[in-house]
């Protein structure tokens, strides 16, 4: 009964929740009171022994998120379910009516782990500055997409993105929140030259998760044993991640599950499911125009 209730208020909650608002920053789309807040994110100031965890948004983020937690709790589940993802890693430029990501990780003591979707010419100087360790994650633009369109379907903190039809325009404009994919990812691997990034690709994960993971342990300096490895496998596979009420948002009021869950698929090739044969080849000519310019390569086909 309890349970029932719970859900019956969400459902009455969510149906009172209304789209925000949303302005620019030198260009970028960003919800309006993270604009309205903007100096107060520009100017965060971050310590030398930040993690950084970057990504486009639906990239495999808080995959990305929960293999690190774990790895730095050398693979302690109990400690990685001590809080709710987005309490353990500040998200800095979330505003919530009662907090902020910048708030949260001004009170947090150090090491922190912290997490954002900002471009990579919008990040706070203070991190280049400090040298701060970051990983960032990429996805490839055709599943990306799609995961970020049934996202803006459930997350009422986001546009509209009306039908698919509809949303395929959009993005080729790059009028979404947070920027165009293409700039986002080349932005993020050229500054991987003279910063201490280590860029990750979410199909590695997916083909090889123990190697990918082994990859982030050495970056974050770590040596952990083959067994607490395999733990870790395990416990951030999607199937685990998606019953664990600390990853999977479920409690999120922005955010109606019962229309598209957070956790939706976590598998690559779905956009086959969504893209028309005419979208696909106008998008792969999109593709092949906005890539010329960079050695960035991804894996579309599964």
């Amino acid at each position: 009964m309890a349970k029932d209730k719970v859900e019956e208020t969400s459902e009455l909650q969510w149906g009172l929740l209304c789209r925000g608002e949303f302005s620019q920053v030198n260009g970028i789309i960003l919800q309006k009171k993270v604009c309205d807040c903007w100096d107060k994110i520009w100017n965060f100031q971050a310590k030398p022994d930040d993690l950084l965890i970057a990504s486009y948004p639906k990239a495999g983020t808080t995959w990305t998120q929960e293999i690190v937690d774990l790895i730095q709790n050398d693979g302690d589940t109990e400690k990685s379910r001590r809080a709710p993802i987005h309490l353990r890693q500040p998200f800095l430029e979330q505003i919530k009516m009662t907090y902020s990501g910048i708030d949260q990780a001004n009170m947090m003591p150090s090491p922190r782990t912290l997490k954002t979707h900002l471009p990579v010419q919008l990040l706070p100087p203070s991190f280049w500055e400090e040298n701060c360790k970051i990983i960032y994650v990429a996805r490839n633009p055709k599943d990306n997409l799609v995961s970020y369109y049934h996202f803006q379907r459930m997350n009422k903190s986001l546009p509209d993105p009306g039908s698919w039809d509809e949303y395929f325009e959009t993005v080729l404009a790059g009028n979404v929140v947070w920027g165009s994919w293409f700039d986002h990812v080349k932005g993020w691997w050229k500054k991987k030259d003279s910063h201490p990034i280590l860029y990750i690709f979410y199909e590695d994960i997916m083909k090889d998760p123990k190697c990918e993971i082994r990859k982030i342990m050495e970056f974050l300096g770590k040596n952990l044993k083959e067994e607490v490895l395999d733990k870790i496998v395990y416990n951030t596979s999607f199937d685990i991640m998606k019953k664990n009420p600390m990853t999977n948002y479920l409690n999120e009021i922005t955010m109606n599950h019962n229309l598209s869950p957070f956790l939706r698929k976590g598998i690559m090739g779905d956009w086959k499911n969504q893209f028309t044969e005419a979208q696909n080849k106008q998008f792969n000519e999109y593709y092949e125009k906005n890539m010329a310019d960079t050695s960035l390569s991804f894996c579309i086909e599964p």
